[in-house]
């Protein structure tokens, strides 16, 4: 911006000076006009006369000119030497500068403070270690007392005795208390709903829930938990029909045991069922926990193999070793197995020879999921997301839930309430 307001005054001198000497020029010839007419010079002598005044003229103008610009030249180094002053001093003080950092040897310093990061970040690490493993430490002595009673239905043998007699069981069913809820399962790592375990309850006088280990009977009771299951297989058909006529189709996990296998009646009710549901019958997965399939005989392994043939999942629960045949489970239908995330995770070795990484992956070449239940903190779903399992389920993700009203079977409205 300086050079160019610089040309410009420049340009605007030399068409002054071009005017100016336009002004001499017509003076000139005024005053050659003036000497030949007012005081009767002859021609020579006019243009004598003109010509000495316009060089006088010329030459005052050409002095007053340089005048000027000397005095621009000589303010324009004075600023020049003001500036390179102005300068030099800068340069006195950067200099200075770089030799205090010089001083300072900062080499020496930063490899100190490096030193001292590796040090801290050794300590970080150790207090970091020794956390995780106090919280481990915690987490495993409270393993007991904070277990839920979905963790504990991996283990019939310390599972407690029913609280409910199964003369109330009879009852509350008699009376039209059970209920059922869905309780989902998610895939890893997106925690998606990938299908919903149907889940009998009974309302309680107080309007609360009872949950099955609370009422489901050990011993006996065949008749009622038969009964128990085909409401389930009713409730699952209802269900899954109307989630698909909504458009939004769901899967449903229906319990299932050697009380309904055992039982010719039962099984010509659930086959006369699913005929006439075929299309929802994709949807369903019957739940039958490892202990009672090692238990089935030969007219209940039949009976399973004749649910299976009409197109539904078959799915293991509460499964406490994974060494069994693959081929044999896929051939019968089986889509899931499900083992207790804790018990999975602190002894992988009770549960399969492979590494705890590979499991989930060897049952997958058979068509096979890895489900883990019990599901009690954030911890357990990374670790099991690393060694590979992608189906989970537990109170830490969602506990049981009443079905929407406009999916559920009809109830009594004040047993419908209670539901809600």
């Amino acid at each position: 911006m300086l050079a160019w307001g610089e040309v410009e005054s420049d340009g605007a001198g030399q068409a002054l000076q071009g005017l100016v000497y336009v002004f001499i020029f017509v003076a000139a010839l005024g005053v050659a006009a003036a000497a030949y007419f007012g005081l009767t010079f002859t021609p020579i002598e006019a243009a004598v006369t003109a010509i000495a005044f316009g060089c006088l003229a010329v030459l005052l103008v050409e002095r007053q000119m340089r005048r000027r610009a000397e005095a621009r030249l000589e303010k324009a180094v004075e600023d020049l030497s003001r500036l390179l002053s102005t300068d030099a001093q800068a340069g006195s003080v950067l200099s200075q500068r770089v030799n205090a950092l010089n001083d300072l040897k900062l080499p020496a310093r930063l490899a100190s403070i490096e030193s001292d990061l590796a040090v801290l970040g050794t300590v970080v690490k150790q207090v970091t270690e020794t956390v995780a493993e106090l919280e481990e430490q915690r987490r495993l002595a409270n393993e007991d007392k904070d277990k839920p009673a979905a963790q504990a239905d991996a283990d019939p043998d310390i599972m407690p005795e029913p609280v409910i007699p199964l003369e109330l069981l009879r009852q509350a069913v008699t009376d039209n208390r059970l209920v059922f809820h869905i309780e989902p399962i998610v895939t890893l790592p997106q925690r998606r709903p990938f299908g919903y375990d149907l889940v009998p309850r009974l309302v309680m006088e107080d309007g609360g829930f009872a949950d099955r280990p609370d009422f489901m009977p050990r011993i006996g009771g065949e008749e009622i938990v038969a009964r128990i299951e085909a409401d389930a297989v009713d409730e699952a058909i209802i269900v899954a029909r109307r989630a698909r006529t909504s458009g939004s189709p769901i899967t449903l996990f229906v319990p299932l045991s050697r009380a309904t296998l055992g039982s010719a009646k039962a099984v010509e009710m659930i086959l006369t069922a699913l005929d006439a549901n075929r299309a929802i019958v994709p949807s369903l997965l019957f739940v039958i926990e490892q202990a009672e399939y090692k238990a089935l005989n030969g007219k209940e392994k039949a009976s399973l193999g004749a649910i299976g043939k009409m197109g539904v999942g078959l799915s293991l629960s509460a499964a406490t070793s994974l060494r069994f045949d693959y081929a044999e489970l896929q051939g019968l239908g089986f889509r899931t197995v499900r083992v207790d995330a804790t018990r999975f995770l602190r002894q992988p070795e009770m549960f399969t020879d492979f590494h705890a990484s590979d499991i989930a992956a060897y049952g997958r070449r058979f068509s096979i999921e890895l489900v883990a239940t019990g599901i009690i903190d954030e911890q357990q779903l990374l670790n099991l997301f690393e060694d590979g399992v992608t189906l989970a389920q537990g109170p830490h993700i969602a506990g049981p839930g009443p079905v929407r009203p406009d999916l559920q079977l009809e109830r009594p409205a004040g047993l419908a309430r209670a539901g809600e």
